[in-house]
């Protein structure tokens, strides 16, 4: 059984694409809104995604799994897309991507990964350990961006 190798999920938020970007950019947050990424800090000094390079480390976990990962921002293009790779040693695994576009007066966002390289060890929990992979990936982007997309729809606290 192999796994999907890329995938996207696509959904309008009524904000700007500043806005948009000032989220995501925020990547300590993402835990907050993936199901399976539930922890990411910064490394070496690092905090934010402004720098193409800048690291950071996030933390997984999927059913009973749990595992860690380092990623490498590879493009931070304020308001357009933040993309970033998960990393073994300095090889790239997989390339996560944001794509922000203007469109009827808020901002069309698209997470998508293509997969560059599967190591043995991960190709082996992917085809049999993570049951129904493919599915719960495609579930697991879908709710990370409609939380995004609640979180800055959400109406402003008064007071």
């Amino acid at each position: 059984m192999r796994t999907a190798r890329s995938g996207e999920v696509k959904i309008h938020i009524d904000a700007p694409p500043q806005k948009v970007w000032d989220t995501l950019a925020d990547v300590e947050r993402m835990g907050e809104w993936s199901p399976e990424c539930n922890q990411v800090r910064w490394l070496d000094g690092a905090r934010s995604p402004a720098k193409v390079g800048a690291r950071f480390k996030g933390t997984n976990k999927y059913d009973w799994l749990k595992w860690s990962m380092r990623c490498e921002v590879k493009v931070a293009d304020a308001e357009r897309e933040l993309a970033w790779s998960t990393l073994r040693g300095d090889r790239e695994v997989v390339r996560w991507r944001y794509l922000l576009e203007p469109a009827d007066g808020g901002t069309d966002l698209t997470e998508s990964f293509e997969c560059i390289w599967l190591p043995f060890d991960a190709r082996l929990a992917e085809d049999f350990l993570m049951r129904d992979r493919d599915r719960r990936r495609e579930d697991a982007m879908r709710m990370t961006v409609e939380r995004i997309k609640s979180a800055l729809e959400a109406p402003a606290p008064t007071g």
